[in-house]
């Protein structure tokens, strides 16, 4: 506490020079000059480090020879009710409250992913809107539940420096809360207008330089704002214990030249909301020939919480800056006007975070809005085709599987529905016997060559079946090669037994011949093989010896023609 001699008095009357009564209370003046206690006329005494209240209820009942006093009520105690400002604070207070509640069902509607995540489009990049939102109310709480002991404190201490101090974080939270709104209004619209053709609008240019660049400064600018006014040191604030300790103190620190120009930083900031906004509509709005039809395109296109928050969001500098120079108005003074401090230093944020709590209720989710749309375009598009859609309970309906079903059941009841059963089985039965018989009975068959032309009977089999929709036994096929053989051997004699050959899987068997067991393999030749030579005999040497000269059948025999590799 700052001792001023002009506020010191001397010690009131007592029994004697070193008595002194305090409130109808003895005190001893030696004990107290002894620790420096000095009376002041605001009713406290205080030693430059501890402060005591000397007025009913709260003055000290004795003190000791060391110093210590009993029942002592220090300077910096609740001791007076509830005014004007901390009564306005509480319903300030209770507003941002619901409205933080506005804001977290509103985070958790549109920040949840419908779609999967693109890397142009980051998920979170829709959700800075709801976390300044969050950080607007939470500081804004913070400064309002502080600001009840600014008028209930008897001297003014750390409830002031609170408040003031998450008062300034509340004004760059709004006015942040406003930026990323409309920095994501823009987003969504290029999200909206590349998703039919992905390559419409290309990662280059100066459009995209402009969107690449312009967050980082106005988050520069804020950052000003916040370097300039937060990062001080704050004590100054707190002499506001008596008139003149207000006025040579806490006045001019609160309006010194860093708490004066720090409000241009966000008024830098509101600029750039408006170009940004601005550049959105150009880019991805019908464009407009003409300075008036420019104007009037500006205005149709722009939103109607943009026309309402970004006015109340200009307001945040400007107030920022009113009570820069005028202190009374300042949420800084102990003694300000609430009239001016809750209209101009709280209303605006209040209002810009309870109109976009409004919109993120009535606005549906970003990625359901994308699937609303695509399902509209992809309508569109078959009603030009002439394609008529099956609602989406059709599938449930008919689609309904047993989950016991096995994977043939699954077959079969796909072939039952395509048409399948019995009357697909006979038509293949009948096809089969009658390609049978055309076989036996076609021009080629002579009683002259009867094998020959039995050799050539096509029976078909299961995989020479084209078409074939429903099951077919194999019974069937055997049934056909017994017709097939009734009617080869009625018109063809003998071709009975020459059938049953054919159907035979190969001959029979038979033991190896003892000699044949005993000889050895034939040796082992070098000499490449003539095509037309005699084999080698078994007995005989693999190498011929003889110098007499024979034709060679590769010069006397006509030339191979090699009709392909497996005549090789």
């Amino acid at each position: 506490m700052t001792l001023d001699p002009r506020n010191i008095i001397d010690w009131p009357g007592g029994d004697n020079s070193s008595d002194t009564v305090i409130s109808g209370l003895h005190f001893n003046i030696t004990t107290l000059e002894h620790w420096n206690y000095t009376l002041f006329s605001n009713g406290t005494l205080s030693n430059g480090t501890k402060c005591y209240l000397t007025f009913e209820p709260f003055a000290p009942a004795l003190i000791f020879p060391n110093g210590t006093f009993i029942n002592a009520t220090k300077c910096w105690h609740p001791v007076h009710p509830i005014g004007a400002r901390a009564g306005t604070g509480l319903g300030f207070a209770v507003a941002f409250g619901l409205s933080l509640v506005l804001t977290l069902v509103a985070l958790n509607k549109h920040g949840k992913l419908h779609l999967p995540s693109e890397k142009r489009f980051h998920p979170i990049g829709r959700r800075w809107q709801w976390y300044w939102a969050i950080f607007t109310c939470a500081t804004a709480l913070i400064s309002l539940f502080t600001n009840i002991d600014v008028d209930r404190y008897y001297l003014p201490e750390i409830p002031i420096v609170l408040t003031s101090f998450f008062w300034y974080l509340m004004q760059i939270g709004a006015v942040a809360c406003t930026w990323e709104a409309v920095r994501h209004w823009g987003s969504w619209m290029e999200r909206q207008f590349i998703d039919p053709d992905p390559f419409r609008l290309r990662e280059e240019g100066r459009r995209y330089w402009v969107e690449f660049f312009l967050p980082l400064v106005a988050y520069l600018f804020m950052w000003l704002n916040f370097f300039i006014v937060v990062p001080r040191s704050w004590g100054r604030i707190e002499h506001q214990r008596y008139p003149e300790q207000t006025l040579t103190d806490a006045k001019p620190t609160a309006t010194d030249n860093r708490f004066k120009s720090a409000p241009f930083f966000l008024f830098a900031t509101w600029v750039l909301i408006v170009f940004s906004l601005w550049h959105s509509i150009r880019h991805y709005c019908p464009r407009n020939r003409g300075i008036i039809n420019r104007t009037i395109g500006l205005i149709k296109f722009t939103p109607t919480r943009f026309m309402l928050i970004i006015p109340l969001c200009f307001i945040v500098p400007l107030f920022q800056a009113m009570v820069a120079w005028n202190f009374d108005w300042s949420p800084l003074n102990v003694k300000g006007n609430p009239a001016a401090i809750y209209p101009g230093g709280y209303a605006p944020a209040l209002l810009i975070i309870i109109i976009q709590g409004i919109y993120g209720l009535l606005s549906p989710n970003e990625d359901r809005e994308l699937i609303r749309q695509r399902r509209e375009r992809g309508q569109t598009l078959d009603a030009e085709l002439g394609i008529q859609r099956k609602p989406a309970w059709w599938r449930r309906v008919h689609d309904t599987a047993n989950p016991n079903e096995t994977m043939r059941d699954k077959i079969m009841r796909n072939v039952r529905e395509i048409g399948g059963g019995s009357a697909t089985t006979r038509n293949v039965k009948e096809a089969i016997n009658t390609r049978a018989a055309e076989s036996t009975t076609s021009p080629r068959s002579s009683p002259t060559s009867p094998t020959e032309d039995m050799e050539m009977v096509s029976i078909p089999s299961p995989q020479h079946v084209v078409g074939v929709t429903g099951p077919i036994a194999p019974g069937d096929f055997a049934s056909a090669r017994q017709t097939a053989g009734r009617y080869v051997g009625v018109m063809t004699p003998g071709a009975a037994s020459r059938q049953a050959e054919l159907m035979m899987d190969g001959p029979p068997p038979s033991p190896p011949s003892p000699t044949l067991m005993r000889q050895p393999p034939p040796p082992y030749t070098d000499r490449p093989a003539v095509v037309g030579e005699r084999p080698p005999v078994v007995g005989e040497q693999g190498r011929n010896h003889s110098t007499a000269s024979s034709a060679s059948p590769s010069i006397n025999s006509p030339p191979v023609q090699v009709r392909s590799m497996l005549d090789v």
